[in-house]
């Protein structure tokens, strides 16, 4: 999976360059990148149209009047999304529409300040798309961009999790809910159909909740990202969290509520401590429950649920029916409320809502009072729960192990979640790559800065940076906590580059450089000061695609408004330079292969490679339009070849041997497989279907191809490019499947899961298609997770999962025949990997691998090992070791030739096609 793009970067508000015209009044411009509105306007005073409300004033005072904002029609194309007012000052937030369709990330923020009835512009920041010209009418409906969205999460899950095999009467559907059109603010705009993906990953269980962006013209899912916003990374707890719209208020408490009064009750914390509840006494149940109404206005309420005996999966995305606020028959409340983490949940909560109350004049997380629902002992299938998240419209706590306390036990993971409740009301970030990377910064920084206000820890104090290390029972704090905001962690030394399908694009990996730089700031200015310059960026400059870069502008200029002294100024400014974080720094970012292609700017499309030659899809350099498909030899010499038609289709997947590419083409009427020979020569159509796979493969005259049926059934298909018509397909039923083909030398193998009688047959195969003979290479058992396959002139090979709790995948070898079956990579023991991907040539065999069940970092991100294709599994020799040493996620290998494979690399943040001519071997 590559990285796309979603930051737009601008110049830090230190390094400012000259605006294209001066503004009318003293201050400071930073031109935005990608167009002609600045990123960041300040120090000017203007005076605002008189217009009535804040919004409109600051509409008007952007509407082409101001030459500086190039915004021709601004009351039209910016529509107000929320405006906060604080001791005479209004920050008022614009999202930018396209011919009426919403813009990613379009936002821009106008700052004013009101006296005596007249209102003067004092800033503006963010990003309002000035390139955008495409259409906004969508040539593919709601119930096809549905269907296509949930297929392309299916096979994203099925492909990591070797769950293609599954049959559909033992899964939990995903569903697709359409959100409307949206215009993806890459180069001249891409239209899209926005479409939430929710429901439970049907090889592990965990709740899934994807957000997809499918091209409203050609039905290609051209973005996804998880919209989970857990305190730990997924990887480093029991399980991930899911996310969705909640219910406010007591709606789920069953009806109207008898009220006396709100009153005083007791509880003791799971740390021993007591302390005094707001409660509320409610007579329709007889019980005392954990409701405040002390805090908020009008009837919103604080209010702890009893969640006890829920599975994750159920509170994601929906309220559980049958849910109560925890009760008690007296105020004190006993012994469940403290191990169920019921009494730290209700009490942190009110302590969180009375610092961003006190210290920043904020009512509640929205800053109009809206209601806090907390749920916890929140289990995974009835086992251990140990992560926490926030899903839009409440906190949800797991119950913890045996070592972790139930989540609510740690002060900052109360303030980390209840922050990102705080920021969705805000600036919005969009939780993915460097945004959704500052993000967590921002909630893991207000999480600390609570606990550290809470309980009176000075920021100079060597622990106060860590996160979640109250939770343990019997580790120290530092063995316990999940993260250290002084982890020293910088761009040049730490940042991981990697896919959506990689914690969101890093959104925990790199979190702390940002953090780091925020934390270290704090201790050298105080936390009264920092805190406020933290809170003004947040609330007043940053708007959702902004990334470090930004983030650096926004505090800076955040620090100018408060009018901090040059000389501390001077101090936020070596904090960021120190965490790497300055203008460029994403080309300083070292690596050791050999370019091929970059900014390929894709989603969802893997590479091809074979006889010297690989094949990849590309979309133009900002991305915004449809995939094309280019070929290249490996060696680097010549220049890239177009192989696909520019049709408005995206050409995806491609497949070569050195002499034919073969891929997919994407539209909105199916998917067809194209072929075209690498001299040249017209495109050729070898077969149309309805939904497209992820496999396609080419050996001479040979094709073999994966496709989705309806329903999400996998299935297989092979056929001559001389003959197309004359097509073998396998699978595609309820029961019977079949998915990752591969070929070589007139043979194709597959995997296959069918029901024989009333059982499952799961095995590994291999067809001669010459003489039609289709041999079971080996039988698998029921249940066990059979992923890709791949085959050259003497030997089939696959990976297999045979213990799914294990976090282990074995690298499988047989001869032809089915005979001398072995294990080149184990699925136990030091040596064993993680493999989630296999390609081959006819002395090599190279695998992707991941560590699971890891802290996310450079050693855990997915990396390229190889083997020597014919080895004995126990010669050391066989083992080759790392393909290369870059640190950020190598996805996607192609084997060239020899040992030469070519791959996806991310480590700078981009993504780009690479290789090196042999081996790196040790990465020491």
């Amino acid at each position: 999976m590559s990285v796309v793009a979603l930051v737009v970067s601008a110049a830090p508000a230190d390094a400012a360059t000259e605006p294209t015209a001066p503004p009318p009044s003293p201050g400071e411009v930073i031109p935005g990148q990608r167009t002609d509105t600045p990123s960041l306007v300040r120090g000017i005073r203007e005076q605002a149209p008189d217009k009535g409300s804040a919004a409109a004033a600051a509409r008007a005072y952007l509407d082409g009047e101001q030459g500086r904002y190039r915004i021709p029609d601004a009351e039209r194309d910016l529509v107000p999304a929320g405006t906060t007012t604080a001791d005479g000052r209004e920050t008022v937030r614009l999202q930018q529409r396209h011919r009426g369709v919403p813009v990613l990330g379009g936002q821009y923020v106008v700052r004013m300040e009101r006296r005596g009835g007249e209102r003067v512009v004092t800033g503006t920041s963010g990003k309002y798309f000035t390139e955008l010209s495409t259409g906004t009418t969508p040539e593919v409906g709601e119930a096809l961009a549905v269907e296509r969205a949930v297929d392309a999460v299916l096979t994203e899950l099925g492909d990591r999790n070797f769950a293609a095999s599954l049959p559909r009467e033992a899964e939990t559907p995903l569903e697709g809910t359409a959100r409307g059109l949206v215009v993806l603010p890459t180069g001249s705009g891409v239209l899209t159909r926005h479409v939430t993906v929710h429901g439970t990953d049907p090889a592990t269980g965990e709740p899934v909740r994807r957000e997809v962006y499918v091209d409203a013209r050609a039905g290609y899912p051209v973005l996804q990202y998880s919209g989970i916003k857990t305190f730990g990374a997924p990887g480093t707890t029991a399980g991930q969290s899911g996310a969705g719209a909640g219910q406010s208020g007591a709606a789920g408490a069953g009806g109207p509520r008898q009220v006396v009064a709100a009153e005083q009750g007791t509880g003791i914390r799971l740390n021993g401590a007591t302390v005094a509840l707001d409660i509320e006494r409610d007579d329709t149940r007889g019980l005392y429950v954990l409701r405040d109404r002390t805090r908020l206005p009008a009837d919103n309420v604080l209010s702890t649920w009893d969640a006890r005996g829920k599975w994750v999966t159920d509170v994601g995305g929906q309220w559980p029916e049958g849910l109560q606020e925890f009760g008690s028959p007296t105020p004190g409340f006993g012994t469940e409320a403290t191990d169920s983490g019921a009494v730290d949940a209700h009490w942190a909560a009110g302590q969180v809502y009375d610092y961003f109350k006190g210290k920043h004049g904020r009512d509640s997380l929205d800053g109009r009072g809206m209601t806090v629902n907390s749920l916890v002992g929140v289990t995974d299938y009835g086992q251990s729960y140990v992560n926490a998240f926030w899903d839009g419209q409440k906190m949800v706590y797991g119950n913890g192990d045996a070592e972790y306390r139930p989540l609510s036990a740690a002060m900052d993971v109360v303030g980390h979640e209840m922050t990102h409740g705080v920021i969705e009301h805000s600036a919005n970030l969009v939780y993915a790559g460097q945004s959704g990377a500052l993000n967590e910064a921002i909630a893991d920084y207000f999480g600390n800065a609570v606990e550290a206000d809470v309980y009176g820890i000075p920021a100079t104090d060597p622990d106060s940076g860590l996160l979640g290390e109250r939770l343990c029972r019997t580790k120290t704090p530092r063995e316990c906590a999940l993260r250290d905001l002084a982890d020293g962690r910088t761009t040049a030394k730490s940042f991981l580059g990697v896919g959506f399908a990689v914690d969101n694009g890093g959104v925990h990996l790199n979190s702390t450089i940002v953090g780091g730089a925020l934390w270290d700031a704090r201790e050298d200015l105080g936390a009264e000061v920092m805190d406020k310059v933290v809170y003004k960026a947040l609330t007043e400059y940053l708007t959702p695609l902004d990334g470090f870069t930004e983030a650096r502008a926004a505090v800076l200029a955040a620090a100018q408004d408060l009018r901090l002294p040059t000389a501390d100024q001077k101090v936020l400014q070596r904090a960021f330079t120190a965490h790497g974080i300055v203008p460029g720094w994403e080309s300083a970012l070292g690596v050791d292969s050999d370019l091929l292609l970059d900014r390929i700017n894709t989603s969802g499309t893997s590479l091809g490679a074979g006889g010297g030659w690989w094949a990849a899809a590309k979309s133009n350099e900002d991305g915004s339009e449809p995939y094309s498909v280019w070929a290249g030899r490996g060696n680097g010499e010549g220049s890239v070849k177009l192989m696909s038609p520019n049709d408005g289709r995206y050409h995806v997947n491609p497949a070569t041997d050195g002499k034919t590419v073969v891929w997919q083409a994407v539209g909105a009427d199916g998917v067809d497989i194209l072929s075209r020979p690498l001299a040249g020569g017209p495109v050729k159509k070898l077969w149309q279907g309805r939904n497209p796979g992820s496999s396609v493969d080419v050996d001479g005259d040979l094709v073999a191809f994966d496709y989705v049926t309806y329903g999400g059934r996998r299935a297989v298909a092979h056929l001559s490019i001389k003959d197309p018509a004359n097509v073998e397909t396998i699978g595609g039923g309820t029961y019977h499947r079949a998915w990752a083909p591969s070929v070589s030398h007139g043979k194709v193998a597959y995997q296959e899961r069918r029901r024989v009688r009333a059982e499952y047959a799961v095995s590994t195969r291999v067809i001669d298609v010459a003489t039609g003979e289709n041999r079971a290479i080996q039988l698998a058992s029921d249940g066990i997770g059979l992923g890709p396959t791949a085959i050259n002139g003497t030997h089939v090979f696959w990976l297999l999962d045979d213990d799914a709790t294990d976090g282990k995948r074995a690298l499988r070898r047989a001869a032809l025949d089915g005979s001398g079956v072995v294990d080149l990579s184990p699925e136990t023991g030091p040596n064993a990997l993680n493999a989630y991907d296999v390609t081959v040539s006819e002395d090599r065999a190279t695998v992707g691998s991941h560590v699971a069940d890891a802290p996310l970092s450079n050693e855990s991100a997915p990396k390229l090992y190889q083997f020597a294709a014919s080895g004995a599994p126990d010669d050391p020799a066989t083992r080759k070791g790392r393909v290369s040493c870059n640190r950020g996620e190598q996805s996607s290998a192609a084997a060239v030739a020899g040992g030469q494979v070519v791959w996806l690399d991310s480590t700078t943040g981009i993504t780009d096609v690479v290789t090196r001519p042999r081996p790196a071997g040790r990465c020491d």
